[in-house]
């Protein structure tokens, strides 16, 4: 089984619009698909991948022009400027979880299998999917689940989780998921589970918070007329992109010049967001919910 299928592969690559001496960032390395396909690209220019979980690192390519850096992107400005780099001709960051983690029982990612309640990204860090279950308080909880999973009745969720908490720790996804079935419509189970799964996975690993910090800096690190490209997977995610393409601010806040013109620090080359063919979402289902967005640096 591949370690991950890159998601839009053609176009994400189209969309950085390599130059083959330019120095590139890829932000999430994973199973190396992208970072392998924009090396053809290059001659004489430079790649930086990263990613912050220990699996990718057995990946790696072997090619003097690539650099693998094991760190939450979150901080690749500061492992550029290690290396010596203070601008880049193109970002690129796939937000998706790796088919891989999903496919792992040990590290939680899906109800499909039983496993720990793990989710963590990098296995280094503290907070865990176990942790959230079983620590937070109600309110917490509820925020987490209407926040980051757009969950009806979150409220109800939370207080269910945090009663059956005080009779015996939640420390498996068997035991989480079997919670919380019967509080769903039975044709929406898998649905509904998911988004209860999105929402600890996003809290256990920031993501809101790591991508805003992301798209800020990436502004930072591009070149005049560099590239931004951005795949992401569920309308939170691609919300903040959308808004900081378009306006230059999470909230979509448009702010203009005497003249009415807005202020960004992006052009939009896609002003229609792109979405995988039915080709590809044939070959990798996984592909489905993807959406990617491309902003050149004015």
């Amino acid at each position: 089984m591949a370690y991950h299928i890159p998601v839009l592969l053609h176009e994400s690559i189209e969309g950085l619009d390599i130059k083959p001496n330019g120095i590139y960032v890829d932000l999430t390395f994973g199973g190396g698909g992208h970072s392998s396909e924009i090396l053809k690209h290059l001659n004489k220019g430079k790649l930086f991948a990263f990613d912050q979980d220990e699996e990718a690192l057995k990946n790696t390519i072997d090619d003097k022009r690539f650099t693998l850096i094991r760190s939450n992107f979150r901080f690749f400005r500061n492992f550029l400027r290690y290396h010596n780099v203070k601008e880049v001709d193109g970002i690129l960051a796939d937000l998706g979880v790796s088919s891989h983690h999903f496919d792992s029982p040990e590290r939680g990612f899906s109800f499909r299998f039983e496993g720990p309640l793990d989710m963590r990204m990098n296995q280094n860090q503290r907070l865990s999917a176990k942790q959230v279950v079983n620590t937070y308080s109600p309110e917490d909880l509820t925020n987490v689940l209407t926040q980051y999973g757009e969950l009806q009745g979150a409220r109800r969720l939370a207080n269910a989780i945090c009663k059956s908490r005080e009779e015996e720790q939640i420390e498996t996804v068997e035991q989480l998921a079997e919670l919380l079935k019967p509080m769903f419509p039975s044709n929406a189970q898998n649905k509904m589970l998911a988004q209860v799964f999105q929402a600890i996975r996003i809290e256990v690993n920031q993501e809101m918070e790591v991508l805003k910090q992301m798209l800020t800096n990436a502004t930072k690190a591009l070149k005049k007329d560099g590239r931004l490209v951005v795949i992401a997977y569920h309308s939170l995610e691609d919300r903040l992109v959308k808004n900081y393409f378009r306006s230059g601010n999470f909230e979509g806040d448009l702010d203009k010049d005497f003249y009415g013109n807005v202020s960004s620090p992006y052009e939009q080359i896609n002003r229609k967001v792109i979405v995988p063919s039915d080709e590809e979402n044939k070959i990798n289902s996984r592909a489905r919910s993807a959406k990617l967005r491309i902003g050149r640096k004015v």
